[in-house]
């Protein structure tokens, strides 16, 4: 496969089903959606029945604390060898340009290959393509398990590029018609449409010089007002970041073994302008399980004279100060958790962290660590919040989101986001998995 070095790029040969499959069945959303929803997954294999489907390809992260979850990746990696041994997955070379409509919006994107070499999700990066969230490192050993020996990748990473002038992607939208056309679908489940065309050699070549002028230094130093010695971020995380992470912790442990023209060197993902109109940034909320202490008394006993908790009305009443807080304080919203009534705020003086997400999960981080709740997870939308804290010895916490026009900025001067701080969208509008890339024999 081509290699474009300067950017960090690779030109992917993609595998795509056979004619004849039905792609509602194939395509499944990303693995770690609807983790605390077991129903979604539910219906998901209701649809599916015995069809070819990347749900046999995949992890769905609702069933990580199942029995023998060895099984389950033996499965998996047998699965890959029997698609490809049978014929109903088949190669193509180069860019596919992807659009995603779903609740009226179109998002586009271009699935290509990037350089982990030129990937660093630690700390106080400086790499070409950097995570934008904190990179929990105790989540990647199961991913390893399975990733390794698996004969194919399927991302549902979506990576960002900052492109105001709309240089890259954009394009290729005005063009498509000049495009094969790959897949054009409904996806299951009420998750919307997908459609993916084939990008010709000509725009190929464009879309390489577009993201070329991106990573020019004095185009970077121009758009953020920093020198033009500091390194350049082409890419940042925008889903996924923990999928490339594990590809990069593989890569890392078997480079010395496979060379470094490996396929595994790299990693497939689709690319989207942060300044696309349809890409929103989401909050993610916290729910916590099985809560053992009382959640305002030990945020109180935490932040001393700084904390201040009110009871509200509703849920509405409680997203509308959250979400209209001004920057002298922090506002969070409180859900379930035993309360007087069942919605309240709580409003953090002085952080010692720029943004509320970081405060509250450095605090639930030690919480969960000292047995105050069993387990925590990272929910899409406030219904889900309502749903799920609401339930006895449950307690939800809701967020304020992030504007996506600060990611870049905050990203190249701060470093990375406290993780889970955003998300692309909300559950539904996640991506599915489609394209496939052979990473093992």
């Amino acid at each position: 496969m081509k290699i474009i070095s300067d950017i960090g790029i690779q030109i992917p040969q993609v595998y795509l089903p056979k004619q004849g499959v039905d792609l509602t069945k194939w395509a499944v959303i990303a693995c770690d959606q609807f983790t605390s929803e077991p129903e979604y997954w539910h219906d998901v294999e209701k649809t599916v029945g015995d069809a070819p489907s990347t749900l046999n390809l995949t992890f769905p992260e609702v069933h990580l604390e199942a029995p023998n979850p060895e099984g389950r990746i033996q499965n998996i990696q047998a699965s890959m060898k029997k698609y490809l041994d049978e014929g109903i997955l088949a190669p193509r070379d180069g860019f596919v340009y992807v659009e995603r409509t779903v609740a009226g919006k179109t998002r586009k994107g271009v699935v290509l290959c990037l350089d982990l070499e030129r990937y660093d999700y630690h700390k106080g990066s400086s790499s070409l393509i950097r995570a934008t969230e904190g990179t929990i490192e105790d989540r990647l050993p199961p991913r390893v398990k399975i990733r390794e020996g698996a004969a194919l990748e399927f991302p549902h990473i979506l990576v960002l590029i900052d492109d105001p002038n709309h240089t890259v992607i954009e394009p290729l939208s005005a063009a498509k018609t000049q495009f094969e056309t790959l897949y054009d679908f409904e996806l299951m489940l009420g998750s919307g449409h997908l459609a993916g065309y084939a990008v010709n050699s000509e725009f190929e070549n464009k879309v390489v010089e577009a993201l070329r002028g991106l990573a020019s230094p004095e185009t970077f130093a121009a758009k953020y007002g920093v020198s033009k010695d500091l390194p350049v971020l082409l890419f940042a995380m925008g889903d996924g970041n923990h999928s490339l992470a594990t590809a990069k912790a593989i890569w890392e442990k078997n480079k010395a073994q496979v060379g470094m023209d490996h396929p595994s060197r790299y990693a497939l993902v689709e690319i989207e302008n942060v300044h696309d109109e349809a890409l929103e940034f989401e909050p993610i909320h916290r729910v916590i399980f099985g809560v053992k202490k009382d959640v305002v008394g030990e945020m109180k006993a935490a932040f001393g004279d700084n904390f201040n908790y009110f009871d509200v009305a509703s849920s509405n009443e409680m997203i509308r100060r959250v979400d209209n807080a001004d920057e002298s304080k922090q506002l969070i919203g409180l859900v379930g958790g035993a309360l007087r009534g069942q919605f309240g705020v709580i409003e953090i003086s002085n952080p010692a962290l720029n943004l509320a997400v970081g405060t509250l999960q450095t605090f639930l981080d030690g919480f969960i660590k000292s047995g105050g709740a069993e387990k925590i997870d990272y929910v899409h939308g406030e219904d889900v919040v309502e749903k799920l804290a609401l339930q006895p010895n449950n307690a939800g916490f809701y967020l304020a989101g992030m504007h996506k026009s600060e990611l870049f900025k905050t990203v190249i001067l701060d470093g990375a986001l406290p993780r889970k701080t955003f998300s692309m969208g909300e559950a539904k509008e996640k991506r599915f998995y489609m394209e496939a890339r052979k990473i093992g024999g």
